[in-house]
């Protein structure tokens, strides 16, 4: 029997319950020094001093790096200012992208090349000192005065005049399809809503962390991290050496969600600042540090209108996004790509702007786009439910779509009908009251919501390699990552299945640049590019060992054709007669005792020209909301799930329940509390910054059924890591309009926002 689908236990999980994992913090290196960053105070203006010669005496200091005595890098061309044309739907003055003089080639960086300060909480100076305590102690008596300069900390001021984002593959800044104006005028119901998300912090339990060791010109960098390969471009351009000098390693993240998948700037400060001080330095953001300069999920704005038929039918869509963006560099949260695929409509127009602020550059967070995207659509799709007097799944089913509306092609597969049908006959969604507030329990109103969930089916080229050991053994690499999403657990499966090996005789290793390239970790495309890539090379190292046993005149299976022969835990045997068999050990034994090594590269062909990729599910929801206290409890959720073939079982749900208990803080806890007065968090600590816990949680059920894809991989796998987040925080809200007729459309749902004052 394949092990592949088996819910084998994590490989890797004895190592981190007994501490044996190591982070990248936890490296030893001799004369290992301690880093600690210094942030601005302001949100914009100019540093006109720093006191750094006291200091510099304090016991244990090495070194006060400033942008009066940084390194100077390499300084790239000056982009100037570009702009764009508004479409024929969007209103307000365009904004000029800001000048990027004298920055880094990563605009996002702050590397200490000038006494520019563009937005609170900014690196402005890296303490170094023989232990974290006179580090840390140190950094906080740096005396810093700046010139300040206005800064743009208002959001709704800002989206006044809103920029067009530069085009991306998959993110264009409009499409459009029909005549939505026309189709709305046609509609005999009308939705015309606007949904605000609030801007969300990472909270992984690892900090980002960097340990900097210089051996000559040669760099190693012990990073945090969901993209090795990237870093070391990053680090390597911005200090203006070959990559070739530069290693990076990780072989255990402790969280990332997205925000590890860039390269930030206290990476690059550790590196600098251990040239100069000349020994290895390590730099650990602490818990506060890590709300400005790492980035977060952006603030939305987002307006849509639906126009249906009497039926239900959908006669046009539109869905306008404004997000907040920084004046370092652009970011653009795709909150419409959701909506352009969602549904069948032969009118849909959308459109994607940037509001700048004085703020850090926002970044990935946990289906970027999708998440919030689809609490805005999916919530809406529920008020023309309600508008229309249907029941929202049967909605969602006379607007199925059966192929890609955007694109007009195929699905490679999508399961979503059974979705919608195994999910809703698990929770009982057919005893459900249509009607707000008519379900009540022990004096709490209940209610049933419901959203479908969806996510594209990423995949990068990738590479891979297996080395048949002379023992029997195994050993695969590749360059990639383990958030905590069971990497090493699913490759080492993968392989297995190749080499028909027991998982035991299989080691996996990852998170180093010098193993075989993989692309970052995220957008749920691990297991789809490197799956391939490990599938691919294992048979190549199988295929060899077969031709060397066919042409050993010393071995059982001599003679024979390689499609004569099969591999079954550890031997290679004739399929004709199982008796005429050969141990794998033993084939690499007679052939001198040299490793036989399988490479492959794994490329992504045209099939996403011809099929459109995605992994779909549906998701149901009962909340308890206390009438007077406005208090809501999620006693209850059902997700049903067609992700492709599943590696592992186990693994597969962990992630899809760790995207749900995430949409659950999305829609009732996640938010960061600005100051917007200085443009700085106030809730930067995990007190304070509310995430749920084991006590919020209730029972989830999950159910992934079975789907067959032919044409997203070899494999015919999804990704699971971000999907379970989204259209959570709909299903929520349309929940609570369902228990109190009260329709909240502003992230997160809080207590306050229910209670009638």
């Amino acid at each position: 029997m394949s092990v592949i689908g088996q819910g084998i236990d994590r490989l890797d999980g004895r190592s981190k319950v007994t501490g044996q994992a190591t982070y990248s913090a936890e490296h030893k290196l001799p004369r290992l020094a301690y880093g600690v960053m210094v942030l601005s105070t302001v949100p914009k203006g100019r540093i006109t001093a720093i006191d750094s010669a006291a200091i510099g005496r304090m016991p244990g200091v090495m070194l006060v790096m400033t942008h009066q005595n940084a390194p100077r890098l390499p300084k790239p061309k000056a982009e100037g200012k570009t702009s764009g044309k508004e479409g024929n739907r969007s209103a307000g003055a365009e904004q000029s992208k800001p000048d990027n003089k004298q920055q880094p080639p990563n605009p996002k960086l702050s590397l200490l090349q000038d006494d520019r300060v563009e937005y609170n909480a900014q690196p402005i100076a890296v303490v170094v000192a023989d232990t974290f305590e006179h580090a840390r102690d140190a950094a906080r008596r740096v005396q810093v005065r700046y010139a300040t300069a206005p800064a743009q900390l208002d959001f709704q001021q800002a989206k006044l005049h809103p920029r067009r984002p530069e085009p991306q593959p998959e993110r264009p800044p409009e499409t459009g399809r029909g005549n939505a104006t026309r189709g709305l005028q046609n509609a005999a119901t009308r939705v015309d809503v606007t949904f605000t998300t609030p801007m969300e912090n990472h909270n992984p339990l690892e900090p980002h962390a960097t340990i900097a060791a210089w051996e000559g010109d040669a760099l190693t960098l012990y990073d945090s991290t969901q993209n090795v390969s990237g870093v070391r471009r990053t680090a390597a351009q911005s200090l203006g050496i070959d990559p070739e000098k530069v290693r990076v390693v990780c072989p255990f993240v402790g969280g990332g969600f997205g925000s590890k998948g860039t390269t930030w700037s206290h990476v690059v400060l550790a590196a600098m600042a251990s040239r100069m001080a000349g020994v290895p330095v390590k730099l650990v953001l602490e818990r506060t540090q890590m709300y400005g300069p790492v980035g977060a999920r952006p603030l939305t704005e987002q307006h849509l209108q639906l126009g249906a038929s009497r039926e239900g039918k959908l006669l046009a869509v539109t869905h306008d996004t404004i997000s907040s963006t920084s004046f370092v560099d652009d970011f653009v949260e795709p909150c419409t790509a959701v909506t352009r695929k969602a549904y069948a409509s032969d009118s849909l127009q959308t459109s994607q702007r940037l509001a700048t602020l004085n703020v850090g550059v926002p970044t990935y967070m946990r289906a970027p786009g999708e998440s919030s995207g689809s609490f805005a659509l999916e919530s809406a799709m529920d008020e023309l439910a309600y508008a229309l007097k249907m029941d929202p799944v049967a909605l969602r089913l006379v607007n199925y779509a059966e192929k890609d509306p955007e694109k007009d092609i195929p699905w490679s597969s999508k399961s979503l009908r059974e979705c919608y049908r195994a999910g809703a006959e698990r929770f009982g969604w057919a005893r459900r009251k249509p009607e707000p507030g008519s379900m009540r329990t022990d004096g709490k109103l209940v209610g049933w919501g419901m959203a479908t969930a969806a996510y594209p089916a990423n995949r990068k080229g990738a590479k891979a390699s297996a080395r048949i050991n002379p023992d029997g053994t195994v050993l695969v690499r590749s360059g990639t990552h383990d958030l905590g999403t069971g990497t090493y657990t699913v490759m080492t499966q993968i392989a297995a299945d190749a080499l028909g090996l027991p998982v035991s005789r299989i080691r996996f290793e990852l998170g180093d640049t010098s193993f075989p390239e993989a692309p970052v970790s995220g957008g749920s495309q691990t297991v789809a590019s490197v799956g391939p890539a490990v599938h691919q090379a294992a048979l190549a190292a199988r295929d060899k060992l077969v031709a060397t046993a066919l042409g050993d005149s010393g071995s059982a299976l001599h003679g024979l054709n390689a499609n004569e022969v099969d591999a079954v835990d550890g031997w290679l045997v004739a399929k004709a007669d199982p008796k005429r068999r050969d141990s794998m050990a033993a084939v690499v034994a007679r052939n001198g005792g040299k490793p036989i090594i399988g490479e492959a590269s794994a490329e992504q062909g045209d099939e996403k020209k011809r099929y459109a990729m995605q992994a779909f599910g549906a998701v149901f929801v009962e909340v308890h909301v206390d009438p007077d206290l406005g208090t809501i409890r999620v006693p209850r959720i059902v997700g049903a799930y067609g992700v492709g073939r599943v590696i592992n079982r186990k693994t597969t749900h962990s992630q899809l329940m760790g995207g749900i208990v995430w949409g659950i803080g999305m829609g009732l806890m996640e938010k960061t509390e600005m100051d917007w007065r200085v443009g700085r968090a106030v809730n930067a600590n995990l007190a304070d910054y509310h995430v749920p816990v084991n006590a919020d949680i209730g029972e989830i059920e999950i159910i992934v059924v079975d789907e067959q894809d032919k044409h997203i991989n070899e494999l015919g796998t999804k990704g699971v890591g971000e999907i379970g987040i989204t259209g959570m925080a709909a299903a929520i809200a349309n929940a609570v309009y369902h228990a109190t007729g009260k329709r909240i459309r502003d992230l997160p749902i809080t207590p306050d926002k229910l209670i009638d004052v």
